[in-house]
């Protein structure tokens, strides 16, 4: 059989949780992921994974953070003075915000912490710091 390469495109279904057993995304209920390998896409430990199956296949793989989304990153976390922010945003812990960076670009970032002077933001992607584990089966390639 046919084994999948760098360049080739292929469809593969996924289930993807942390070491806890808590599942972060999955393709069930929804169409295939279509993935050309090689092309930066996807994290390089699913790319890395998805190389030398066959169709039909399934394996369940463990991505280490370093191959994954990496290490959390401090500096990336900021605090902004609370008199900084448009006055109608109410910042809730665990929300989901976009930012202009310094070159003008949008920053997606979590409101992390609230003080009486402070809103403290972390602009690390959400699964940064932790190693992933992925059930995968490969569906086609093209």
């Amino acid at each position: 059989m046919t084994q999948a390469k760098k360049g080739d495109k292929v469809q593969v279904n996924y289930k993807g949780y942390l070491d806890d057993g808590t599942i972060f995304d999955s393709s069930e209920g929804k169409k295939p992921l279509d993935v050309v390998l090689g092309s930066g896409t996807v994290i390089p430990g699913f790319d890395a994974a998805l190389v030398g199956m066959e169709v039909g296949a399934r394996k369940t793989v463990k991505i280490p953070m370093d191959d994954a989304y990496g290490k959390h990153n401090a500096e990336l976390v900021m605090q902004v003075p609370k008199d900084q922010i448009p006055p109608d945003l109410k910042p809730e812990i665990g929300q989901k915000l976009q930012v202009g960076g310094a070159a003008g670009e949008l920053m997606a970032v979590e409101v992390i912490d609230l003080t009486d002077d402070f809103i403290v933001l972390d602009a690390n992607p959400p699964l940064s710091g932790k190693d992933l584990t992925f059930d995968l089966e490969l569906v086609a390639i093209a």
